[in-house]
């Protein structure tokens, strides 16, 4: 059954999570707003993530006031690339990548040069808050580019790919890859055109995939089998995202990660209102896995047995 063409009740028996659920029975309720900066600003959750032991990228600057936008030049002087981001950003908007810095001169992935009047307006947009939840005022984010892990050659199109995994109580209940794709102009959103493949929680692999809602087998642009993939560090993405449960405090929790060639695994960013086509991804309902998470009722068990629990009782094999 395709879940993005079925009837409610029917989706209602696969155990499909809808919004209006999602926002008041799970995020209404176990994600306190006063720790929602901690997620919102992406600026925060990096300093979270350094003062508890987590990787991230490298932060090379940030930028808070227009006078600023000037010193962009000096901070990458010494870049190959380089990533600009709004704090407060999201749904993937705003995002500037620049894989190519020459004399001056920066290179999108596609290879479209972006001239620095481009970017100082692009910049100047984020701290105006062009891009920011709520149209508050931001400040931009000036990041190491991260190097795309050769494991996945193929898989991905002018852009690096990331894992989401949705935490429940600190338990990794579901997973999904996001594929960069021509139509997403580099960029790993699903609206704009990404791929999306589902992820076995046992074990890291490919599970099935779909663009734009609908089931496809092979990446529209490279024609790789996108169920081939296996997620390298599997265990240890599964254990960081496990461990944001506790550094965020939030119950429903998005973790997105990326995987650098030489640094390995690298938390992106948190989210507190994770999207639910993460079910579509997987051709299956998040529902049974809250339901038994929720069963187990209070509990002490660690960062590694919430992980060792989950691919245990929450693999594609295993059975709810």
């Amino acid at each position: 059954m395709r879940l993005s063409f079925a009837k409610p009740s029917a989706l209602r028996r696969k155990g499909v999570l809808c919004m209006n659920k999602r926002n008041i029975d799970y995020i209404g309720r176990y994600n306190p707003r006063k720790f929602y900066k901690r997620v919102d600003d992406k600026l925060t959750t990096k300093q979270l993530a350094i003062a508890n032991d987590i990787a991230v990228p490298a932060l090379i600057g940030v930028v808070r006031e227009q006078h600023e936008i000037e010193e962009i030049p000096a901070m990458v002087l010494k870049e190959d690339g380089f990533v600009i981001k709004p704090s407060k950003g999201s749904g993937g908007k705003g995002i500037l990548v620049i894989t190519k810095v020459k004399e001056g001169r920066y290179y999108k992935p596609n290879g479209q040069e972006v001239v620095p009047s481009e970017l100082y307006r692009h910049v100047s947009n984020i701290l105006s808050g062009l891009f920011s939840l709520g149209g508050a005022p931001d400040v931009a984010i000036v990041e190491g580019l991260i190097l795309f892990d050769p494991i996945f050659d193929g898989y991905s199109y002018e852009g690096v790919p990331d894992i989401r995994l949705i935490v429940y109580k600190g338990f990794p209940v579901m997973g999904m890859l996001r594929l960069s794709t021509a139509a997403s102009d580099g960029k790993a959103n699903l609206h704009q055109g990404a791929v999306g493949v589902g992820i076995d929680i046992g074990s890291g692999k490919g599970l099935h995939a779909v663009q734009f809602d609908t089931p496809v087998e092979l990446h529209p642009d490279t024609n790789k089998i996108l169920t081939d993939i296996q997620v390298p560090h599997w265990d240890f993405l599964l254990h960081t995202a496990s461990k944001a449960y506790e550094m965020c405090e939030m119950g429903y929790l998005g973790t997105d990660m990326v995987l650098d060639k030489v640094k390995g695994p690298l938390l992106l960013e948190l989210n507190a209102r994770p999207g639910l086509a993460i079910q579509i991804a997987n051709n299956r309902g998040i529902l049974p896995y809250l339901n038994h998470v929720d069963s187990l009722g209070n509990h002490n068990m660690t960062v590694d047995e919430r992980v060792e629990y989950a691919k245990k009782h929450f693999a594609h094999s295993a059975q709810l």
